[in-house]
């Protein structure tokens, strides 16, 4: 943390302050309240944690004081682009990005021992968290396993099911023969598991603990999961061997192994603390990653976005992110939430306000009294969906929601008053109801959160949205519209048609909006458990209030994964929600691609002999005409506790607020409002029954790990024993010629442009991610390796091998394609000086991606306003020249010349004096490499 010199040399040492009380351990911190300045007081609190890290790592190179006086002067510098430097307190990496900076290191240790000095000084200075999260390929799968691909040699092979005893197992065309399962048709049922080719096999689906589709039983474990894992491992062994070897060589780096979770759950469940500890002081947490979901963290309380790969490993190497001290937009939200509005409804509403609100580039803060209503998964859902409205981050201040959240993770009691007790005497706590706390904004926001009402979709196409309020009315409408897009041309005298039919011996009714398919699908409602807690509740409370479903309307259960099954269990839920007929089917895609049994045969006749439009209600994300069932016209998306609700309505031709939703065996009317759960109800379950287990099992995984990476050998040497022979782990050329001194600034002489490109080229271009194409220069340099196509893996999985991605630089075929708006900046980004780039000149750069050639040592050169090649007349034949001055200073303007006679002016964009020097040692890497080498 930079804090040798806190005592005595840190321009800032006076603000040092120290928790009161024993049992915090006289832990330190900087205060920045001791700065005795009222501005503080009135900052966004996102802003404050920019201050007090500025305040922390001030250093007089990285962090100046002037840095953390303009930030601190947020108010009046907010409008004039002024850059600040941000050190986070960590770094969090997926594989992908994280094998070439942990290669990077390696080869520095090789660096550094190869001078005389000693390679256990090279470490990360910033924490780093490392989640192999990115290399599982699904060559197994509960359809395929049989033929999935086995480079590995041996068989591929299935698991039967096995039956509960006394049982045979359920085959397509049997019937169930079990009174208790309501319903159960299996032999026109498409969502039975698929069989293997023997008899009495089929392959299980999920790698959790499951529920017959049919039966309800416990059914063994699949291996479906597990070979897909030794697949991984023996696929990307070199790579996972090498990730094994930084856990145990490096200092500050944590390698989260692979099938312990995705990134952005390990790092929200586990990995965040808000507060940190080290070296006996304390600081928020802080983290720039290089997943894209970096930002859901901010729901948390704990500022962080995303950055690209050479800027983490920047910031690994101690080098703040620069940025443009952001405006920060308050979204201010009061009024009370829609007793029918569910979390999914608040999300979109909030992110639809946003979207049109226009605030491209700044930070989001949320304050006002409707904060305290969202629970911690909204407000990560919420944060996580900033690239829809195009903020940086959407910062949620900890409160007492928070800390209610965490008292339910892997906190300790001891954590949990050391992090509230911190962020008060900083000013980080937030009390949502007292507005004598709210900061000044660059702009603010209003939402009423009672304005946000539930919707569905229907009864044709998905983007045709209607307010519950609002369907009884809007139905009607449908039925009088001509045929198109919503309306069916019912005549008047139709509307009010009722067929009777009988069936399983009793007289029952359809008319125009009957229901006849109701189906929990939740694979689009996994993220966001409450509303499928919602549904489960609902129909508790339904089933006590006396309430069913008709026995005709085909209703189903098929939950996105066994996890939604564990929870609606384990809350108590499952056996009402299979008393009104929504029983667990199978886990995938079932209603919502048209896998449904079909409806009996008296439901079908009295639709076709009333021309009835009548009505299916899914929680899926994809609906057409006939594409649940051929007679059924109209369906609707709704929320899964709505689903319910209009399977026990048994109609969409209904006004929930007036009309009951039912009537029970003692004739009483029951209203929605008197069965729908409080929100109360739903969070206090979720925390319970969901958060809790969450969080357990994931700690669980943390502390054991897995069989296949506990037994995987790794070398335990300093340095890296590389392979020659290693077509995945290559030792980079970047310290080759090392020397004490960078050499004095070359000109650039009778350059040649490398290539002569369009505007907004973008990353992908560039360097692809994706597969290695069979003709590409990638390719010919593994097949030169005795390597096949199907070896080659990605140019993802290679990143630690610098030749495979010099080759697979400006490989894309697509690189001309236009990617922004033409209202866009005109962006370029570049590799690294693998490929002898010594410059590039542009119209204008993306900042991070400018900041990644000052990295790398590569001149980013801009064309002065109003120029651009094509004013110049430039044709990308000439040969260029460009001479760096000793002095060179900050955003200097360089002559150009080139060999056709012609001249031109540039800016060369280095925003600091700290980017010269890295440009003077040749990029970071060796700067850094230098300083351990001859300076430590």
């Amino acid at each position: 943390m930079a804090l040798a010199a806190a005592s005595g040399g840190h321009p800032f040492s006076d603000l040092i302050d120290t928790l009161k009380g024993e049992k915090y351990g006289d832990k330190k911190y900087f205060s920045p309240q001791k700065l005795n300045d009222q501005r503080y007081d009135a900052l966004p609190l996102s802003i404050r944690v920019l201050l007090e890290a500025s305040i922390r790592k001030c250093d007089g190179f990285y962090v100046k004081e002037e840095d953390v006086y303009n930030i601190l002067d947020w108010q009046q510098q907010q409008q004039s682009s002024t850059e600040i430097p941000f050190a986070p307190a960590r770094v969090l990496l997926q594989d992908f990005t994280g094998i070439p900076a942990m290669v990077d290191l390696a080869a520095m240790r090789d660096a550094v021992a190869s001078h005389g000095g000693d390679p256990n000084v090279v470490n990360p200075s910033c924490p780093t968290d490392l989640v192999v999260d990115h290399s599982l390929q699904i060559d197994f799968s509960k359809c395929a396993i049989q033929n999935a691909p086995n480079p590995g040699g041996g068989e591929g092979h299935s698991t039967p099911i096995k039956s509960p005893p006394g049982r045979g197992a359920p085959l397509r065309g049997s019937q169930c023969g079990r009174p208790s399962q309501r319903g159960c048709r299996k032999g026109a049922c498409s969502d039975a598991p698929a069989t293997s080719g023997r008899p009495g096999a089929a392959v299980q689906i999920e790698n959790t603990p499951l529920l017959c589709p049919f039966h309800l039983q416990p059914v063994s474990e699949p291996e479906t999961a597990l070979k897909n894992q030794e697949m991984e491992l023996m696929r990307n062994k070199e790579r996972l061997q090498f990730f094994k070897w930084c856990s145990k060589a490096f200092k500050n780096v944590n390698v989260v192994p692979p099938d312990t979770g995705a990134i952005h759950q390990v790092n929200l469940e586990y990995l965040s603390q808000v507060v940190q500890e080290r070296d006996g002081f304390v600081c928020p947490d802080s983290v720039v990653g290089t997943d894209s979901h970096t930002t859901m963290i901010n729901g948390l309380g704990i500022l962080g976005w995303g950055v690209g790969g050479i800027e983490s490993e920047a910031v690994m190497l101690g080098q703040p992110v620069s940025l443009t001290l952001p405006q920060v937009v308050g979204c201010k939200l009061v009024g009370s939430i829609s007793t029918l509005a569910t979390s999914i409804d608040i999300v979109l509403g909030i992110t639809k306000h946003l979207r049109q609100a226009g605030i491209a580039g700044r930070f989001v803060e949320f304050f006002g009294p409707g904060v305290s209503q969202l629970s911690v998964p909204d407000r990560t859902t919420i944060a996580n969906m900033c690239p829809e409205y195009s903020a940086t981050v959407s910062f949620f201040p900890v409160d007492d929601v928070t800390l209610k959240h965490f008292k339910q993770t892997n906190l300790s009691e001891e954590k949990l008053e050391l992090l509230e007790a911190y962020l008060k005497a900083v000013k980080l706590f937030r009390t949502y109801q007292d507005p004598s706390e709210d900061p000044q904004y660059s702009e603010v926001i209003e939402i009423n959160l009672g304005s946000i009402v539930p919707h569905v979709s229907g009864p044709k196409r998905p983007q045709d949205r209607v307010a519950v309020s609002n369907m009884k009315t809007d139905f009607l409408s449908c039925l009088n519209e001509k045929v198109g897009f919503k309306g069916f041309h019912v005549p008047a005298e139709k509307q009010a048609t009722l067929m009777p039919f009988v069936h399983e011996g009793q007289e029952y009714k359809l008319a125009q909006g009957s229901v006849v398919i109701a189906a929990i699908i939740s694979c689009t409602n996994n993220c966001n458990p409450s509303v499928m807690l919602a549904a489960g509740l609902l129909a508790k409370k339904a089933v006590a209030a006396g309430l069913a479903v008709r026995p005709y309307i085909r209703t189903s259960l098929a939950p996105g994964s066994g996890m939604v099954t564990h929870y609606l269990s384990a809350s108590g839920v499952l056996p009402s929600l299979g008393q009104l007929g929504f029983e667990v089917i199978g886990y995938g895609c079932a209603t919502c691609v048209g896998n449904t049994a079909p409806l009996p045969d008296s439901v079908v006749d009295a639709i076709k002999q009333g021309d009835l439009v009548v009505c299916g209600v899914l929680s899926g994300n994809r609906h057409f005409e006939g594409r649940l069932c051929n007679c059924v016209r109209a369906n609707y998306l709704a929320s899964p506790p709505l689903v319910v609700a209009y399977a026990i309505a048994g109609t969409v031709d209904i006004d929930f607020e007036t009309e009951p939703l039912g009537v029970n065996s003692d004739g009483k009317e029951v209203y929605l409002r008197e069965v729908w759960p409080s929100r109360e109800e739903v969070q206090h379950t979720e925390r319970h029954c969901v958060i809790a287990s969450m969080f357990r099992d994931l700690k669980l995984k943390m502390e054991k790990g897995n069989r296949l990476w506990n037994n995987l050998e790794a070398p335990e040497s300093e340095l890296f024993p590389w392979d020659p022979k290693s077509t995945y782990i290559r030792c980079p050329p970047f310290f080759n010629k090392l020397t004490k001194e960078p050499p004095a600034l070359q000109s650039i002489d009778n350059a040649h442009a490398l290539l002569f490109l369009g505007d907004t080229v973008t990353t992908d271009h560039i360097s692809p991610a994706g597969s290695i194409a069979r003709v590409s220069p990638a390719a010919k340099y593994l097949q030169s390796k005795r390597l096949t196509p199907r070896e080659f893996n990605s140019y993802g999985a290679r990143r630690g091998n610098d030749a495979v991605m010099t080759r697979g630089t400006f490989a894309s075929i697509k690189l001309q394609n236009r990617f922004i708006s033409k209202t866009g900046p005109k962006t370029v980004h570049i590799p690294s000086g693998q490929t002898g780039v010594r410059a590039v000149i542009a119209e204008s750069f993306e900042k991070m991606h400018r900041n990644h050639l000052v990295g790398m040592g590569i001149a980013p050169l801009q064309f002065l306003p109003g120029e651009s090649a094509d004013s110049l007349e430039l044709c990308g034949k000439e040969k260029f020249s460009v001479s760096f001055p000793e002095d060179l200073s900050p955003r200097q303007e360089l002559t150009v010349k080139t060999s056709s006679g012609k001249a031109f002016r540039v800016i060369v964009l280095f925003e600091s004096e700290m980017d010269i020097v890295f440009f003077r040692h040749g990029g970071i890497l060796r700067f850094v490499a230098r300083t351990l080498t001859w300076q430590s």
